[in-house]
């Protein structure tokens, strides 16, 4: 790679990566689909889930090893386009495209019939309808309208919402069948339909598994893709398998199969008959109508809430792939790139946004079956998966040189996982009914005249793989360096006076091979896909890359070792902290603007996660008066704390590196003693502590001036004497991340309340971690 090209972020860790699959597979599926499955299968029904999530199974290995060989968006799209040409890549990428939109509509429909169908919430809240179809499709319609807005406009808080729900419902989904093993299930006829109705149903039910291709659309973004994305697929394939087949079991067990059918709520339904033999009664809502206020009404409520929670999370997880699938279409010319056009303002792949939204909502208002959706969605991704399987022995036959996944389907499963997952597709495809194989039939003749009409002319490659495997790090530029500085560069006016500091830093490790690490960031919103925004952001591009071009060109004055990463990512200050953990640097310099930010953030949104969490030192500075920035009089805060030591080592490499007549002074304040003869004075005090502090810092052989004042107050008589001096250090009086000061009163003070150049300064973070942090990490990783 070249040292202009970008990066993407890797900002999802296994437990993002699970839950952006799980988001999809534990949605509309689980509280909608038991009444459908019930009726054309009967308690056998359960089969057809565990049948499903087998099937699944068998795709997500075949994924995982397609994702970390070829780990860009796009997910099978991608894959099966590299690996059999856009002939295929045309009939997958847009029966991934319908695919997505049905299956937001079959969610949408959920969504509404939880409100308003029979049993939905308008049984608890007076004023809302019960059982009108008009109401159903009216509260989808709208629905849909605001999960297409809101990812139209980016909200960014969308990701970390949608975790809290997917968690929130697994707890309740574990709590539900708990009770329900409790109250002892018991079924009667387990398949009155017969084997062949249980592999029809296969194909109904298989809507709930398209989850983990998510996972896939967003392989580029993944830590350590070999271990968290197969790990990640597999565990969102099992845990809502697992789920299927337990809800269908209680389910089929508390209700009969009839009863179950008839309802728009079945799992609400079941809850009810759960939880009423369970406890008398609860105490009345405000505004909800429940009547004998039984618990059985009140575990009803509780399933129904869930359920409109979880739709919403599905069908927001699928919009976003959606335009994610568009956008890897665009970028290999088989569909046109105006749709993938990202907002100037937004950030976000407006067009594609808005083109699934509008679809989604026609599909819903001329009134499509929930179950049809449901088939429709499930064709689509069995086809695509099908040619996954195909693309794998493709992959695997050809063997080309830049076909290289870091997990590969185990020696002793190949070729039989990718055989049998054809075959499993192929069969449930001849199962399903007419109509959704006519309409299944429908897209898949669009996307080959698409193909032969618009693609076949314009899709630039037909070999077996691509050019765009992802790229490894570039080269280290010096030596080995040992001795590593990164820094953040963003704004031109200030990029050379902290590069310049940075280089004093790393010139005082020349014999461990110091180099520069000049890192710029492009942060896009989550709805974005990392590289779709550099396909579209040109003047950001290159703004970024006449950056650190400058940046190059001022290591060459400094006589610096210096590499730069152009990165494209979420958030400034995770993409800065992966960076450090990737380059295992020593030290990382960033620029401040002088003053608190505003929200929770104490100095910054980018500055906070990188001083609170670096594990090497962590410089931040703001700079003065464009005279004397790091040079001049140069002024440490003399002081005990853990960090006091690091400033003044930061100031004693300023003053080295420095071409000026600069000075050092250590300078401390003492307050007044109480006359004791047998103590030190305050001065004594002082200058003990400074020749202390001067050998702590290795510069007790530099040339320096040991300052003491006493005052009473010792705030104003720092700020005083900053006043005097061109450059001031500070050390940290906090170990650690601290909620309201990473730096402590003191050090935030002066840098705010003088408009001198202030450096401050502190060790690495080495606070004790708590098991939360720990297991967080570890699953980050």
């Amino acid at each position: 790679m070249s040292e202009s090209d970008q990066e993407l972020a890797r900002d999802l860790g296994f437990l993002e990566a699970y839950t952006i699959g799980l988001g999809t597979m534990i949605g509309a599926g689980i509280f909608v689909l038991p009444s459908i499955a019930a009726e054309q299968a009967g308690p056998a029904s359960m089969v057809s889930f565990f049948a499903g999530g087998m099937v699944s199974l068998l795709a997500a290995l075949s994924l995982s090893e397609l994702a970390t060989g070829m780990p860009k968006a796009g997910g099978s799209y991608y894959y099966v386009n590299r690996a059999l040409g856009s002939f295929f890549g045309s009939i997958v990428g847009w029966g991934m495209w319908a695919g997505l939109t049905f299956a937001s509509a079959f969610y949408m429909i959920g969504f509404g019939q939880y409100l308003f169908g029979i049993g939905g919430l308008g049984k608890f809240i007076g004023f809302l309808p019960e059982g009108s179809q008009i109401a159903i499709s009216a509260a989808a319609l709208v629905m849909a309208a605001i999960l297409t807005g809101l990812n139209y406009y980016g909200v960014k808080e969308t990701g970390a919402l949608q975790n809290v729900i997917v968690l929130s419902l697994v707890g309740l989904i574990v709590a539900f069948l708990g009770l329900g093993a409790l109250s002892g299930p018991t079924i009667e006829e387990f398949n009155p339909e017969g084997w062949p109705a249980v592999a029809a149903t296969v194909g109904t039910v298989y809507v709930t598994f398209i989850g983990f291709e998510v996972i896939a659309t967003s392989a580029e973004e993944i830590k350590n893709p070999s271990r968290n994305l197969p790990l990640a697929m597999i565990a969102a394939v099992v845990t809502p398998t697992l789920m299927y087949v337990g809800v269908m079991f209680v389910s089929t067990g508390t209700l009969t199969r009839d009863a179950l059918a008839d309802s728009d709520v079945p799992v609400a339904t079941v809850a009810r008959e759960i939880f009423d033999p369970l406890a008398t009664g609860v105490s009345a809502i405000p505004f909800v109508d429940i009547g004998t206020a039984s618990i059985g009404s009140f575990g009803a409520l509780l399933m129904i809430v869930g359920a409109v929670l979880a739709t919403v999370s599905s069908a927001n997880a699928s919009i976003l792939s959606a335009a994610r699938v568009n956008f890897a279409m665009g970028r290999d010319r088989i569909l046109i790139n105006w749709l993938n056009e990202v907002h100037d303002r937004f950030r976000t792949p407006y067009r594609a946004i808005t083109a699934t939204g509008v679809i989604t909502l026609v599909l819903i208002a001329v009134n499509v079956g929930v179950g049809t959706l449901a088939e429709v969605a499930s064709f689509m991704y069995l086809i695509t998966y099908a040619l996954v399987h195909v693309a794998v022995i493709v992959l695997r036959r050809a063997d080309p040189d830049t076909y290289d996944p870091a997990f590969r389907i185990p020696d002793l499963l190949y070729p039989i996982v990718p055989i049998a997952g054809l075959v499993a597709c192929l069969a449930i495809l001849l199962q399903m009914r007419l109509i959704v194989q006519a309409i299944g039939g429908v897209i898949v003749v669009f996307g080959v005249a698409w193909y032969l009409l618009y693609a076949r002319e314009r899709a630039p490659s037909k070999s077996l793989v691509g050019e765009a495997i992802a790229p490894e790090p570039t080269a280290i530029a010096d030596g080995e360096g040992r001795y590593r500085v990164v820094v953040p560069v963003a704004n031109p006016e200030t990029e050379r006076d902290l590069l310049r500091l940075a280089a004093a830093s790393a010139h005082a490790h020349e014999d461990e091979n110091a180099e520069v690490i000049a890192v710029n960031v492009i942060e896009v919103p989550q709805q974005t896909s990392l590289s779709q925004d550099l396909e579209f952001e040109e003047e950001r591009v290159d703004r970024q890359q006449e950056l650190l071009a400058t940046a190059r060109d001022i290591a060459a004055e400094l006589d610096i070792g210096l590499r730069t990463r152009a990165i494209v990512g979420r958030e400034t200050g995770s993409v800065v902290l992966d960076v450090i953990e990737e380059e295992n640097a020593d030290h990382v310099l960033l620029g401040w603007q002088g003053r608190r930010s505003r929200r929770d953030h104490v100095l910054g949104s980018t500055i906070d996660p990188v001083i609170g969490r670096a594990s090497c030192d962590a410089t931040l500075v703001k700079l003065g008066p464009e005279d004397g920035r790091g040079e001049g009089d140069v002024m440490v805060l003399a002081g005990e704390g853990p960090h006091a030591p690091v400033a003044a080592r930061r100031a004693g490499e300023f003053v080295s590196a420095s071409d000026t007549d600069s000075s050092l002074t250590l300078f401390n304040v003492q307050e007044p003693g109480d006359g004791d003869e047998d103590e030190q004075s305050p001065e004594e005090r002082g200058e003990e502590l400074i020749a202390t502090l001067a050998e702590r810092a290795g510069i007790e052989d530099a040339s320096y001036e040991a300052r003491v004042e006493v005052a009473e107050d010792i705030e104003e008589s720092v700020l005083d004497a900053a006043a005097e001096y061109d450059t001031i250090c500070v050390g940290a009086t906090r170990s650690g991340p601290v909620s309201q000061a990473v730096f402590g009163s003191l050090p935030e003070t002066v840098g705010e309340r003088t408009d001198r150049t202030v450096v401050m300064a502190r060790g690495p973070e080495e606070s004790a971690m708590s098991v939360r942090e720990a297991i967080a990490r570890r699953l980050a990783t």
